[in-house]
């Protein structure tokens, strides 16, 4: 369909905020740092009051990994299902604070503990750097429950474009160690190192996410990794079978959306329970501006349910299983 007027707008918006002052010429691309200033400079909608948000750290292979923990019930009550939720951002931009409005809107829609990650960034830290962080606190969640209040056996993993990307990888790895998750789900993820899909030739300027851009990231972040390596390219992965079951959302005009929806079709083909989800008439990013797209507001709401009916059953078998120990 064509590009929503919500969609028209954003796009008008970010070519403002992109462009150079006048008389400025032309100009090399902007540093990592000088991008990273200008993401940090965005103002970030207020996120909500919940009753519980504190900044802790789990114990990682390169150093102490921050995690800000959200729960949407006091302290001491719970236990709760958790998500582990990881940023975009191209593995080099993006933070913990660059989601905090999400997270806590996903803590006290679908009624769990978010543990939100800042994992290391490239260039500083290229793969597997950032993979090996998300794993880690996923392991730990599921691993150590008790330490942030969390009904052992029920943590999902969440993450938008790269976040996506670590959240596809942290879900097999979680596979692979024998670690059950409850769900994953999947937002705009990036899924290969290919970059040759039909969606990133039509959409690869001027639809918000630059393929040039994302380019230059996924260089900085793979370094001299092989390309195929399932953690860097969950896509390329030789079987997916026994991987949690899976949500995947993506937009029409997005260079990841082609990639995003293989993963789904490549998911079910192994057997793995997956609802994929397209928003037509979007670009990258709007799953987490609900204030400027509706269909932002539409795809939260769906991923909450989905994520609900995940731990709802998790709880459910809890249940079952204590009745019967009694």
């Amino acid at each position: 369909m064509p590009l929503h007027p919500q969609t028209v707008s954003f796009l008008k918006f970010v070519a403002a905020w992109t462009a150079l002052p006048p008389g400025a010429g032309t100009r090399a691309e902007p540093t990592v740092a000088e991008m990273r200033e200008r993401v940090a400079a965005v103002p970030s909608p207020a996120g909500r009051e919940l009753p519980e948000v504190r900044d802790l750290t789990v114990r990682g292979p390169g150093g102490p990994v921050p995690v800000r923990l959200y729960r949407p019930v006091p302290p001491g009550r719970g236990p709760l299902p958790a998500l582990v939720y990881l940023h975009g951002g191209a593995w080099v931009l993006g933070s913990i604070d660059s989601v905090d409005a999400a997270c806590r809107d996903i803590a006290a829609a679908a009624g769990c503990v978010v543990l939100n990650v800042g994992y290391r960034l490239a260039p500083e830290h290229p793969f597997p750097a950032a993979v090996d962080d998300a794993w880690a606190v996923v392991a730990s969640a599921a691993r150590e429950p008790h330490r942030y209040g969390v009904l052992p056996g029920a943590v999902a993993v969440a993450g938008d474009s790269a976040g996506g990307n670590l959240a596809a990888a942290a879900a097999l790895l979680a596979r692979d160690h024998g670690v059950p998750l409850v769900h994953q789900l999947l937002v705009y993820p990036v899924t290969d190192t290919a970059m040759d899909t039909p969606s990133w030739r039509e959409f690869g300027s001027g639809y918000a996410l630059d393929a040039a851009t994302l380019a230059r990231f996924m260089g900085l972040y793979r370094g001299g990794a092989d390309r195929a390596d399932f953690r860097l390219a969950p896509l390329r992965a030789p079987d997916l079978a026994g991987a949690a079951p899976a949500t995947v959302i993506t937009a029409e005009y997005d260079i990841l959306r082609d990639e995003g929806e293989a993963y789904a079709r490549r998911l079910a083909a192994a057997g793995v329970p997956v609802e994929l989800r397209r928003y037509d008439g979007v670009v990258h990013s709007f799953f987490l501006l609900p204030e400027i797209f509706d269909a932002g507001v539409r795809a939260r709401d769906f991923a909450v349910r989905r994520l609900r009916a995940a731990f709802d059953a998790r709880t459910r078998e809890a249940t079952c299983h204590g009745q019967r120990a009694v």
